[in-house]
């Protein structure tokens, strides 16, 4: 892996791996126009992750060491560069998932989220949006948001059964 060569004006950076205490950190609000660097850092992070793992949607900027509230995701077509967000309103449904981690890669945690929030952040340019998320970017934006408030899928399993290798995993459970 690069840890912090550069890749054109972009940098790869080390993800931090569980252990690490600045997972536990609680990161702080950043100036959008501040965040431009960590936000290319992320997006460059997470297409080198995704081609060495063959997985991976997001990533908060306290896996790469900076403790600012700053979140890169790409899921599908959706690209989202979210600065200082904030979760305005959860829906009442949850469901149960097995969740995964860059900064614990071969590791699995059953866990439950809500299938829906609504979430208020601002853009690189310093523009206010606000986000409903359903599904799968509701789960993925539960996720990041913990990391951002120290907390890993790893505190949320649901009972002492919900943690699994990743071998394990895919073969029991990866028809679920």
């Amino acid at each position: 892996r690069c840890g912090g060569c550069y890749h054109g004006a972009m940098a790869v950076r080390h993800i931090l791996q569980l252990g690490d205490p600045l997972l536990r950190a609680v990161s702080k609000p950043v100036p959008p126009e501040d965040a431009a660097a960590t936000l290319q850092d992320l997006e460059e992070t997470l297409a080198e992750f995704r081609r060495g793992h063959g997985f991976g949607r997001a990533i908060s900027a306290i896996q790469i060491g900076q403790a600012v509230r700053v979140i890169f995701l790409r899921l599908g077509g959706l690209r989202y560069e979210l600065i200082n967000p904030e979760i305005t309103w959860f829906g009442p449904d949850t469901f149960t998932l097995w969740d995964d981690c860059f900064s614990f890669p071969n590791l699995l945690v059953r866990l439950e989220r809500r299938r829906a929030l609504r979430l208020r952040y601002q853009t690189p340019s310093g523009a206010a949006r606000e986000l409903e998320a359903f599904g799968a970017l509701s789960e993925l934006i539960q996720h990041e948001m913990d990391h951002l408030d120290g907390v890993l899928a790893v505190d949320r399993a649901l009972d002492r059964d919900s943690l699994c290798t990743r071998e394990e995993w895919l073969r029991r459970y990866r028809s679920e």
